[in-house]
């Protein structure tokens, strides 16, 4: 097995990856197969053996949520993101009276799963706080989940206690030399404790968890491998748990508009979910509507 820092997406042939989309189960190197360049001219092969695999699973279905920042205070600096507490940018916190019209009109427009964000500050947003917005959302969402700084295994228990579903933590990259360089302060600087999040809310008894890296930060093709192996464990350990992938990318943002994702466009985006979607038939894959809707539709 090729691990992270060994793994070389140039390395990989054509006949490698007419062998790992021949086979009905991926090992680890079909699955760094097919996010190498090798893969790229079988995307449409790839895709038709995706679909199938989408359908056995899941049927014919799409289930959609709605995000909601209930704040955008950060004590982390992290030089890619326009939330950083060094930016100069405009920071609220909403109060119940306000989540709760927000979760009103968010539920009028039928949606019944709600995900809960906040900057990652636990001093403008502390566990009390969350748990209030996530009680409260059970009047109004089947299914809640949060994003939000890591915590620990007792307080993802207090959470799921209060009526949370779902956890949402992102690597960024893990290059852990690159992770460094681009958080520069703030507890986001500690890898391995966001790292093991997804781990120690399962052990709260969530009963899903997302992984991630933001494609284009580092080598896309390294860290979307890397997240694949991340969710492969969490899967093979936890076998109860729901594991899922969100595919975001860089894009411009406050203060940095020229800010985009390295060679991650739509094909290659594409790429990265199938490759996911044959890799771990069973997880879901989250997209965002900050992509394009033609490509979310196809």
């Amino acid at each position: 097995m090729k691990l992270y820092d060994e793994y070389d997406p140039d390395s990989y042939t054509e006949g490698q990856v007419r062998a790992a989309l021949s086979k009905s189960s991926l090992s680890i190197e079909d699955f760094a197969a097919l996010l190498s360049p090798a893969a790229f001219p079988y995307l449409e092969q790839m895709a038709q053996k995706a679909k199938h695999e989408t359908t056995r699973q899941f049927g014919n279905s799409v289930c959609l949520y709605t995000p909601l920042y209930i704040a955008n205070y950060c004590t982390n600096h992290c030089v890619y993101c326009g939330f950083n507490c060094k930016n100069q940018i405009n920071r609220g916190k909403l109060n119940l009276e306000e989540i709760e019209t927000e979760f009103k009109a968010i539920a009028a427009t039928g949606l019944r799963e709600i995900l809960i964000l906040t900057g990652e500050s636990r001093t403008h947003s502390d566990l009390e706080y969350i748990g209030e917005a996530v009680e409260l959302a059970k009047k109004y969402f089947s299914t809640i989940g949060i994003e939000i700084y890591p915590l620990n295994t007792d307080e993802y228990a207090y959470l799921h206690q209060k009526g949370a579903d779902f956890v949402s933590v992102y690597q960024e990259t893990y290059n852990q030399d690159y992770y460094k360089e681009v958080h520069l302060s703030g507890p986001k600087r500690d890898f391995s404790y966001r790292f093991l999040a997804q781990e120690r809310a399962i052990l709260g008894g969530m009963r899903g968890v997302s992984v991630g890296a933001l494609l284009g930060l580092h080598n896309f093709r390294k860290d979307a491998f890397a997240a694949g192996l991340h969710a492969k464990f969490l899967q093979q350990k936890y076998p109860q748990a729901e594991v899922g992938f969100s595919v975001p990318r860089m894009r411009p943002y406050k203060n940095n508009e020229s800010n985009n994702a390295n060679d991650v466009h739509e094909p290659q985006l594409l790429q990265v979910m199938l490759a996911y979607r044959l890799f771990l038939p069973f997880a879901g894959i989250s997209i965002s509507t900050r992509e394009r809707a033609g490509f979310r539709d196809n």
